[in-house]
């Protein structure tokens, strides 16, 4: 038999509420994000092929969400999906640019995760 809820400690699950409960979804617009997409990290050259998939993923529906910190995991993302493409990405380099586009919102996992949806 479980342990009942201790809620005198500060990570205790009887501050999670129930395993029921839903939070809110945040509905994304279809059609993407018309926000200026943000300039590139400076420190390396980008390729045309790169900069294209920046302009794409700052379009997507999930940047509503993203603010000017997102840029450093959306630069990581597209040197690991580089790296992936080219087969000369490493066994980590594949798990960090998974955990990248969970992080963002870019898997159907992660939008649920974060309690968006993608709405017409």
């Amino acid at each position: 038999m479980a342990a009942p809820r201790n809620a005198s400690k500060p990570r205790s699950r009887a501050h999670r509420g129930s395993m029921g409960s839903r939070q809110a979804l945040v509905d994304l617009p279809a059609s993407g994000c018309d926000l200026p997409v943000p300039d590139m990290p400076d420190g390396r050259d980008w390729t045309t092929t790169e900069r294209s998939r920046w302009s794409e993923l700052w379009a997507s529906p999930q940047a509503t969400q993203w603010d000017e910190t997102a840029r450093g995991t959306v630069a990581a993302l597209l040197i690991f999906e580089s790296a992936i493409m080219t087969g000369t990405a490493s066994a980590w380099q594949a798990q960090e640019a998974r955990y990248a586009a969970e992080s963002l919102g870019l898997t159907p996992r992660a939008l649920g995760q974060l309690g968006w949806r993608i709405v017409e």
